[in-house]
């Protein structure tokens, strides 16, 4: 009994180590397993992180979360435009904008440069306030330039037209004066239409050059509704509106009157011209293509666009019979008063004539007791004679005027049915 005890240890120790074997064999199985889920867990997030970090650098510089109206205008800094004025920081500034024009100071003589330098200075000293300077660059747009030599084209075309046709009654007239006036008139605008239309042809040649720039230069001029002073919950917001309006618009007149000094011309931008200026601004590559003054122009800012009135295309037809009937009046009243104006100066001539021949009639009348009777028989004579000779020379000289053709009507056949006789 005594000797199976130590036996039945062995055994149990036996059992407890392939136990412990086993245990550890299977832990040694395993831990690659593990190792290599752990690496791709690893992997994963890396890989994960990767993805994150290329989408943030995709996703870069857009805007993230709700876009709305007051977040766009906290990224535009302004309120809104209104009466020629940017309103800022909820009512609280106001800006208005001057455009300047240079001038060709390399151009200048010595003494005109030192002219607009003393202006220059002059300007500065006279400065109360604080301003700033902004230059923009931008496409030169001639679209407008263009759209003004073409109406100047199509005016002076209809002027012509005009002209023929003045040309053509006053040849049905007669009257060569008129005619030869008429046609001088006629080739001096055809010479300025023509010249006019190689202009547009080439500024349209010059509009489709994209590289051309043109560089404008501004001065911003800002007021404050803080500058009236204390007490302003005394007043409403229109009145501090108007105050502040009053006020900004007296700075922007003193600095145009001081930058005349420099000879440099200057302007108040209006609203229009503002909302281009931020427009620019805010979109220097789309306003290449979607211009600012197309997109007023097509009425994007409209809810609906209507076509004319039928009475206001008829007032407008009507207009234009009663200006082509009043041109047609205007003309002939001219004709007729030309003629009458002729036909006085011709009965004035002859009253003088008649007049100088009793005049010297009454002078041989006078010294007729001086002279031998003879003589004075011939003098008179004699003044007949060159008095004739007057009047024969003075109808040589004066032009002859055709008669006017008379254009007779077309008759009427009447053809005459035969009735047959009851």
């Amino acid at each position: 009994m005594d000797s199976m005890i130590p036996i039945f240890q062995v055994l149990i120790f036996i059992i407890f180590f392939i136990m412990f074997l086993l245990i550890g064999l299977y832990i040694y199985l395993l831990r690659p397993k593990a190792k290599k889920e752990s690496e791709i867990v690893a992997t994963d997030e890396v890989e994960g992180d990767e993805k994150d970090k290329d989408k943030k650098i995709e996703n870069y510089g857009r805007f993230q979360g709700e876009l709305t109206q007051e977040s766009i205008l906290d990224f535009m800094e302004f309120d809104e435009i209104v009466d020629n004025m940017i309103v800022r920081k909820k009512g609280t500034q106001y800006v208005m904008i001057i455009q300047c024009n240079g001038v060709n100071y390399d151009l200048m003589s010595e003494q005109e440069k030192i002219s607009v330098e003393e202006g220059f200075v002059q300007f500065l000293n006279t400065l109360r306030f604080p301003i700033q300077l902004y230059v923009q660059s931008r496409t030169l747009n001639l679209r407008d330039i263009i759209a003004t030599y073409k109406s100047r084209v199509d005016t002076l075309a209809s002027e012509i037209e005009k002209l023929d046709a003045r040309i053509a009654q006053a040849k049905a007239q007669g009257n060569r004066a008129v005619r030869e006036k008429l046609e001088f008139e006629r080739k001096r605008k055809v010479n300025v239409l023509e010249y006019g239309i190689d202009i547009t042809d080439y500024v349209e040649k010059l509009s489709s050059n994209r590289n051309v720039l043109q560089q404008k230069t501004y001065v911003v001029v800002s007021y404050y509704s803080a500058e009236i002073g204390g007490g302003l919950e005394n007043f409403s917001k229109e009145e501090i509106y108007n105050m502040c309006f009053s006020e900004l618009y007296t700075r922007c007149q003193n600095i145009a009157s001081a930058l005349a000094t420099s000879q440099i011309t200057s302007k108040i931008l209006d609203s229009e011209e503002l909302a281009e200026l931020l427009y620019i601004a805010y979109n220097r590559d789309e306003a290449e293509i979607l211009q600012f003054s197309k997109a007023l122009d097509a009425q994007y800012d409209a809810l609906y666009s209507t076509g004319k009135d039928v009475l206001q295309k008829k007032q407008e037809k009507l207009d234009r019979e009663i200006n082509l009937d009043a041109i047609d009046i205007a003309t002939d009243s001219i004709l007729k008063a030309d003629k009458m104006k002729q036909q006085e100066d011709l009965t004035r001539q002859i009253n003088k004539d008649q007049k100088v021949k009793e005049r010297a009639l009454e002078l041989l009348d006078t010294y007729e007791d001086q002279l031998d009777p003879r003589v004075y028989k011939l003098a008179k004579k004699e003044v007949e004679k060159t008095m004739d000779e007057r009047q024969k020379e003075k109808e040589e000289k004066a032009p002859k005027e055709a008669e006017p053709k008379k254009i007779e009507a077309p008759r009427k056949k009447i053809v005459r049915r035969k009735t047959s006789d009851n």
